[in-house]
């Protein structure tokens, strides 16, 4: 077995993996750099070539399959779920791998048609839908592989830890997960599930690490719904502007808004693209109970034009919108800066159901924001939230279930990846023996 690390290895995002067993090679994600992407922006890059794309790193450099006679022998591109770190190249580079289908499950594969259609980018590969906690098997020149995709709860739909089954054992594909008992929307994981693949064995496991430094068990969804309620409940001012923030892809967390929205009274308005492309992507596959409840706006003149009737009827409406990373033409970034015909006033309300990711432009951007909206004198409430990744706890679960001969790291600089090494070191592996860190471009031979 042989492991190409081409992104996402000592830096957070851009996720890609490639495995190879005999003449058969499975990528698992293909993902963009969300800071590449917003360097652009402030480069004024409105629309991307693959060459923009590539001279800014905000995609993987796949060229190294090339090199290695990897390329052509691909058989599928297997993505674990509907973030852009995970599937925003798709439309990219999939047309390199003609001969791969594309894997992923109903919500994945919703999101991803739509940033195809964003990107006016054509798909033409085949493109086969995985329900969670169930399998697929594949033919290659070396044999039939089936793949399973595990149900685990993340920030978004669907996610799905991957197993490819090969003759070299099982590589286990964790990148972004969370053991949440008590989810918003959907199940639990099936723990029976990671125990029976652990105990057929587990060759290499591929681990998110982002943070792995964080002691205990990462909080379940329910909390940030309690969190959720009792910010909305208790902001102050009810004649004034109410507004409310969080991940455009984090549907459970939208059910929380939308549910305690309906307590204040104010009709609840989605503005911008992004939430759009994730609330419709969740409809169409049935997974969206809020979406008779909300009046959801996309385009510019349109979220202009109900911007101004919001500054006229402050205390009518609650906004729920994009912009809690401060990024650049985001609605909050346009409305902070003054591109638009709302404006904030002292005593304004302001949620944000997030975290800042923690990469240094939009540390930077989001303090700047936040000193602009403190000076108007807009109540601000921050960080109410619960990652959805794992800490430290959900790793040693990992880990007890699956009993994997090697690790690797992923999805974090290596300050973020050094814990997690520590933590395979307690369970008796060795660094640079059975647990191991990579870096892009990189070959690793198992």
């Amino acid at each position: 077995m042989e492991i190409c690390t081409l992104g996402g290895y000592r830096e957070v995002g851009i996720n890609m993996t490639a495995v190879k067993v005999g003449d058969d090679v499975f990528i698992f994600d293909m993902g963009v750099s969300i800071p590449a992407l917003i360097d652009l922006q402030n480069d004024n890059i409105k629309i991307y070539s693959e060459k923009h794309l590539r001279r800014a790193r905000a995609i993987p450099n796949d060229f190294v399959l090339d090199k290695l006679g990897w390329r052509n022998k691909v058989r599928a591109i297997i993505i674990g779920h509907a973030h852009l770190d995970h599937v925003g190249a798709v439309p990219w580079l999939a047309y390199r791998y003609p001969r791969a289908a594309i894997l992923g499950t109903p919500f994945t594969m919703a999101v991803l048609e739509t940033i195809a259609e964003d990107e006016k980018r054509s798909i033409k590969n085949k493109k086969i839908t995985v329900r969670e906690n169930s399998s697929i098997k594949i033919r290659g020149k070396s044999g039939t592989y089936q793949i399973d995709f595990l149900h685990v709860t993340h920030s978004t739909l669907q996610c799905a830890n991957i197993a490819l089954h090969t003759k070299e054992g099982v590589f286990f594909y964790a990148v972004d997960f969370k053991f949440d008992d008590t989810p918003v929307i959907g199940n639990p994981p099936d723990y029976r599930k990671f125990q029976k693949i652990g105990n057929e064995g587990v060759k290499l496991l591929i681990i998110n690490s982002l943070y792995s430094h964080q002691k205990g068990r990462s909080l379940s969804e329910m909390v940030a719904r309690k969190k959720v309620q009792d910010a909305m409940l208790s902001a102050k001012n009810k004649n004034s502007a109410f507004f409310v923030l969080t991940f455009s892809s984090h549907i459970e967390r939208l059910k929380s808004i939308v549910d305690f929205g309906k307590q204040t009274g104010r009709q609840i308005i989605f503005l911008g693209r992004s939430l759009g492309k994730y609330v419709n992507a969740a409809n169409k596959i049935k997974m969206c109970p809020f979406y008779k409840d909300i009046r959801l706006i996309k385009y510019r003149k349109q979220v202009n034009s109900i911007l101004k009737e919001i500054d006229k009827n402050r205390g009518k409406y609650l906004v729920v919108c994009t912009g809690h990373q401060a990024e650049e033409n985001s609605i909050l970034d346009r409305i902070v800066k003054g591109d638009t015909s709302f404006n904030f006033r002292q005593g304004d309300n302001i949620i944000f159901s997030s975290k800042v990711i923690p990469v240094p432009q939009n540390i930077l951007a989001r303090e700047r924001m936040d000193q602009r909206l403190e000076k108007i004198g807009v109540n601000i409430q921050k960080d109410i939230h619960v990652s959805g990744h794992d800490c430290e706890e959900d790793i040693k679960m990992m880990l007890q279930m699956l009993k994997p001969k090697h690790i690797i790291p992923t999805h974090g600089t290596p300050e973020q990846e050094f814990p997690m090494i520590r933590i395979a070191q307690s369970f008796g592996y060795e660094y640079e023996k059975n647990v191991h860190l990579s870096s892009n471009g990189k070959v690793l031979k198992f």
